[in-house]
């Protein structure tokens, strides 16, 4: 399985509908704290924006609603995955992506047998507090090696300029959240989070 590059991910349906059409194909929307409800017409919104523009929607956390939605992916952390029904999610035929810290989570990650990991934060991150040191460049090719085929998504910290290197050392998509969301110009930014990772497209 291939994912795109530029992997955005935004926190509602009105980021969905302002970014996705400027050519973005892999999005995650990840929303906390809210009802079902208003969960599920963020997911509705934002899968119809992304199915009229071929783009991928990730949900985060929320599997059964990404089932019932007809999602393309979800993603979990370590905590969801424990409490999650990877059987069920496999049935729906939703691909499932899982995040990693540390060795152990990895290991936890594999033995799932999801589509992508991602490997995190690799830079500071002002996003949430982290308990983990940034990874550094040298862990995502230690990550690779371990992964072979699967795809590895790096996530923390990445901007256009610090993109070259993290798909050098081994990574295929680049999550990226604040480099753009807290842009004053965000669709300038996501313009160039496109032309920067068209190489690998």
């Amino acid at each position: 399985m291939k994912l795109d590059p530029f992997y955005l991910i935004v926190d509602s349906a009105a980021w969905v509908e302002r970014l996705v059409p400027l050519g973005v194909k892999l999005v995650q929307l990840r929303i906390k704290d809210q009802d079902e409800a208003s969960l599920r017409r963020e997911i509705r919104a934002s899968k119809a924006v992304c199915d009229s523009h071929g783009c991928q929607l990730i949900v985060n956390d929320y599997w059964r609603l990404a089932i019932e939605e007809d999602c393309d992916f979800v993603h979990l952390g370590q905590e969801d995955l424990a409490e999650a029904d990877v059987k069920a999610i496999r049935r729906a035929g939703v691909r499932l992506g899982l995040s990693t810290h540390d060795g152990a989570e990895l290991e936890t990650a594999l033995q799932a047998e999801p589509d992508y990991v991602a490997l995190g934060p690799i830079y500071p991150t002002i996003l949430k507090a982290m308990k983990w040191a940034p990874q550094g460049l040298d862990r995502i090719a230690a990550w690779k090696q371990r992964l072979g085929e699967l795809p590895l998504v790096a996530i923390g910290g990445l901007t256009v300029e610090r993109v070259a290197g993290v798909f050098a050392h081994g990574a295929q998509s680049a999550a990226v959240v604040t480099d753009v969301a807290r842009n004053t110009l965000p669709e300038a930014r996501t313009a160039e989070w496109l032309a920067a990772t068209a190489q690998w497209r």
